[in-house]
């Protein structure tokens, strides 16, 4: 419940500062999901996203700040200290606030941004040990590229790579069965209703 808070309280941060930015008719809002995709397990995982245009005078260019969520659930096998404890639920989730910048050629709008976030693992099993059978949490910082296509006004289709450093990895200490070791990139796919 903790982090459900946490969640709620970036996208109230995203929208209050969209509202007082300037130019405030142009400014687009933007609400969209994604299948994400890395190497880790869970390897595959579901986010949402809320975007607002901020600085819409600018030609060609266009700046915003976006809040993401993104979860990542799955039963596995988990291996510590050379002890197999199977049909362990993981559950890795993760949420932040980026900075985008981004220019439009003809359909297609590349973008990179550059954020803050927080990235949770909950690993529940009924052998686990007390050590194992916990949460944890740590601040990250990312960096994305991606690129969006404007064929319709409002719906815009992504992919993007995202780039997440949480320094020391959870993974680090708990090797889950036939994973070779952890990644922090991922590859999102995903639409955007923008209004």
């Amino acid at each position: 419940m903790d982090n459900f808070k946490r969640v709620l309280m970036v996208l109230a941060g995203v929208i209050l500062i969209g509202s007082v930015t300037p130019n405030q008719a142009a400014a687009q809002w933007g609400v969209g999901a994604s299948y994400e995709i890395r190497d880790e397990e869970p390897k595959n995982g579901f986010g949402v996203r809320i975007e607002r245009g901020i600085l819409n005078k600018l030609p060609i260019v266009q700046l915003g700040l976006r809040a993401h969520f993104s979860n990542f659930s799955e039963e596995n096998d988990v291996r510590s200290n050379g002890n197999l404890y199977a049909d362990t639920e993981v559950k890795d989730y993760d949420f932040g606030v980026t900075a985008l910048g981004g220019v439009s050629i003809g359909l297609l709008k590349p973008y990179v941004g550059l954020g803050l976030g927080s990235n949770t693992v909950d690993l529940e099993g009924s052998d686990l040990p007390d050590n194992l059978d916990d949460s944890e949490s740590k601040i990250y910082w990312n960096a994305l590229v991606g690129a969006e296509i404007s064929a319709i006004p409002v719906l815009k289709p992504f992919v993007e790579y995202r780039y997440s450093d949480v320094g020391e990895s959870f993974y680090d200490d708990v090797q889950q069965q036939n994973v070779p070791s952890s990644s922090n990139g991922r590859v999102v796919f995903g639409v955007l209703l923008k209004f």
